[in-house]
């Protein structure tokens, strides 16, 4: 529950937080109200000791044994360790001292500033209180004795670092051994089971309001199917990750993951205090969580934390801290000034690099060490952006124009791990400058904004590499109005095309391009320009040939859909207001969505690849939706053609399929307006029978005559025939004589 749920519901009760005393509050024995914590399975399976309040005490063994007048300087190099790792106490650091000889011990112990942090999370029902989850964070000792023990401080000397409060418990242990009770194995649920799934659908996941739902997409019943819901699930947002493995959830105590076909059960915590962001690696090895607190000095920069974790095991695996500003270069922005993702991910799945772009500097770091490649980042003067290939170790970067103009801004791409400049390009007169990836990694496409001669406006064109080819050829291309703004570019996924949206607001064209053509083999051809479209955004279908021309935002939601191959519209249509558009992974259902941002006709429409609209949910205060990414075919690129080809034959299982459920819905749909039917004239037989019970009444009220409209029932028993003509044609016909 938020805290400002909780002062609400207080105020309402008529509580007075100030004057509670939470120490106070006991839970009867045993007792848990229906509540069931998350972690209760943890807790009664591992049997958590609680600290003796020696948490932030660390010992170092493995010291050099020196003399009193060594002893300062020993002294300074492990405060210099340590300080980097937490604030020390002061006079925290204690080396024991041998009283006969004068020398130190080899040991000492380390005491940090900050306790042992516990958060609690109350839920207030009527008037009780209840604490029903509790997570231990972890504190500087534990970190420095994760980053320290092992530390190699010279060939004689290896830090071995344990916590204080673990002496009790290595104390305490008994002379004779026990062999460990073996636990039996249980197979944890099949994590890629919703893939599946006999009828072949596909998950999304939806916020709204307080609750968290998973749900399958059925557009054979025209609805979704619910699999999991909970509410409060996550403080924030929820996210897949990219093979849709994992959801990952966002609290106050750091991520969490889940995952399953149905169950969602908690698979691994990760803790970082107040996190606000989190990205995953391409192959979902690692996942990336970030945190910045405001400074006390509005003129000071925010503070910066970014931790990589190992998914599976939860381990950190390196952090990163400073300011906000050392963190803001390139990317679109993300929260207090810092931009997001930081770290961009490369080398295809294999999760092998990722890097970050600073002032002047681009540091490459390698996933097998943490470390920075061959333990130096790359200095390029003025650099504002890089992009990786999403399939090879290769990095593009973007440096703009120096002294005035006389050193004209550069695209370079650059091989990872050697860092040898595989090709460049000199652009002139570049105000901006954008990259774009093809998802295969084939194409680079860079959209340049040049200045005129003038320097009063600008033209835009692009840049296109053709990475695969030998000595990476670049080709120029430029609209057929150069002076054409460029609202938006696409490139279709996996394919060798691409759209732009071109011209003036409020109806821009859209033109279609191609990397490959029959005649023109290596060069860029143009497939067709659609003339003054309401778009200004560009959504391909997973697998391509089909795209949305969308206009959101001032276009309040127009939708096309158009067939690229065939270079036809398949529907034109409109969901007002729309915020949001999705295809599903397979290319075959799209969703829009109208999120919070609009307070009428909050939720989600899901239609076909070709405009059909299968079904509509409304759901108030809607926050998200997103698809469950699916992860890539085992199956042969021969093997898909061949079953493209075979396509009848696979179908008919399908097509029968859809007739079952075509008829069991009409059934359904019959027997509803059956009922409603049968419903309806009952009500009408009930006031027909009270009409004729209250006649008499109603005579005798006016002194032995019927009513008006009895007299009109009478007069409408009657049968009258009733003669008419009516002229049906005229035909004229021209008689020659």
């Amino acid at each position: 529950m938020a805290n400002i749920d909780i002062d609400s519901r207080a105020a309402q009760l008529g509580i007075d937080w100030s004057q509670v005393n939470l120490d106070s509050i006991h839970l009867p024995p045993g007792e848990d109200f229906g509540i069931q914590s998350d972690d209760e399975g943890v807790y009664h399976d591992d049997q958590l000791e609680f600290d003796t309040g020696f948490g932030n005490i660390i010992v170092v063994d493995n010291l050099p044994v020196v003399p009193k007048a060594k002893f300062e300087k020993l002294e300074n190099v492990l405060k210099k360790i340590y300080n980097q790792l937490g604030v020390i106490k002061e006079n925290g650091l204690w080396m024991p001292v041998d009283p006969d000889t004068g020398v130190t011990l080899g040991y000492c112990f380390i005491e940090f500033n900050t306790p042992q942090v516990t958060y609690l999370t109350f839920y207030v029902s009527l008037r009780h209180m209840y604490v029903v989850d509790i997570w231990v964070g972890l504190q500087e000792a534990q970190n420095a004795k994760e980053k320290t023990h092992g530390y190699k401080l010279d060939k004689s000397h290896i830090f071995a670092v344990n916590m204080f409060d673990d002496f009790d418990r290595l104390m305490n242990v008994k002379e004779e051994w026990e062999a460990p009770q073996t636990k039996p194995y249980v197979p944890g649920e099949n994590l890629q089971k919703w893939l599946t799934d006999e009828k072949a659908r596909d998950q999304l996941v939806i916020r709204s309001g307080p609750d968290t739902e998973v749900l399958w997409n059925d557009p054979r019943q025209k609805n979704t199917e619910p699999v999991h819901k909970r509410p409060y699930w996550t403080e924030s947002y929820v996210q897949w990750s990219p093979l849709g493995t994992y959801l990952v959830t966002l609290h106050k105590q750091g991520a969490a993951v889940w995952g399953g076909a149905d169950t969602f059960t908690r698979l691994m915590r990760y803790q970082h205090n107040m996190v606000k962001l989190v990205d995953f690696s391409p192959g979902e090895k690692y996942l990336v969580t970030y945190h910045s607190q405001e400074p006390s000095n509005p003129r000071d920069a925010s503070k910066v934390e970014i931790k990589v974790f190992d998914v599976r095991t939860g381990r950190m695996m390196r952090d990163f801290k400073g300011s906000a500003d050392e963190f803001s270069i390139g990317g679109p922005g993300g929260v207090a000034g810092a931009s997001w993702p930081v770290f961009r991910w490369g080398g295809g799945k294999e999760d092998k690099y990722f890097a970050k772009l600073s002032k002047n500097t681009i540091s490459v770091y390698e996933t097998e060490t943490f470390g920075l490649i061959d333990k130096k980042s790359m200095k390029v003067d003025n650099v504002v952006d890089i992009c990786w290939s999403p399939t090879d170790s290769i990095l593009s970067l973007f440096v703009p124009e120096q002294g005035g103009g006389n050193q004209p801004a550069k695209v370079a791409l650059v091989q990872i791990p050697s860092k040898v400049e595989l090709r460049q390009k000199n652009l002139f007169s570049v105000s901006d400058c954008k990259m774009y990836w093809q998802s295969s990694g084939e194409y680079l496409a860079v959209k340049v904004d040049r200045y005129t001669k003038t320097k009063k406006s600008t033209y835009s064109g692009f840049e296109l590499f053709r990475i695969k080819e030998r000595d990476i050829p670049i080709e120029v291309l430029e609209l057929d109005n150069k002076n054409d703004k460029i609202i938006a570019f696409a490139w279709e996924p996996k394919g060798h095309r691409f759209a732009v949206i071109h011209g003036d607001q409020p109806r821009p064209d859209v033109s279609f391009y191609t990397m490959k053509t029959a005649q023109h083999g290596g060069r860029v051809t143009k497939l067709g320009t659609l003339k003054a479209k309401q778009a200004n955004a560009l959504f391909w279908s997973p697998s391509g040939k089909y795209i949305i021309l969308a206009g959101l935002k001032n276009f309040n939601g127009q939708l096309e859909f158009f067939n690229v191959d065939e270079m036809e519209t398949m529907a034109t249509t409109e969901h007002f207001m729309a915020t949001d558009i999705e295809w599903d992974p397979t290319g075959r259902y799209v969703a829009t969505a109208v999120t919070s941002v609009h307070e009428m006709e909050n939720g989600f429409t899901v239609w076909s690849f070709n405009g059909k609209l299968l079904y509509r949910v409304l759901k108030d205060h809607f926050f998200q939706l997103a698809w469950r990414p699916r992860p890539a075919s085992f199956l042969s690129p021969e093997k898909e053609e061949e079953i493209a080809k075979n396509l009848k034959k696979y179908s008919k299982k399908y097509e029968a399929e859809d007739q079952d459920v075509s008829l069991l819905l009409s059934e359904q749909d019959r027997e509803k307006r059956k009922a409603l039917k049968e419903e309806w004239e009952k009500w009408v037989m009930q006031w027909k029978s009270l009409h004729e019970e209250e006649k008499l009444e109603r005579q005798n009220l006016r002194d032995g005559e019927i009513s008006d409209e009895e007299e009109d029932d009478e007069e409408a028993k009657e049968v009258k025939e009733v003669e008419f003509e009516d002229v049906i044609d005229v035909t004229e016909e021209i008689v020659q004589e």
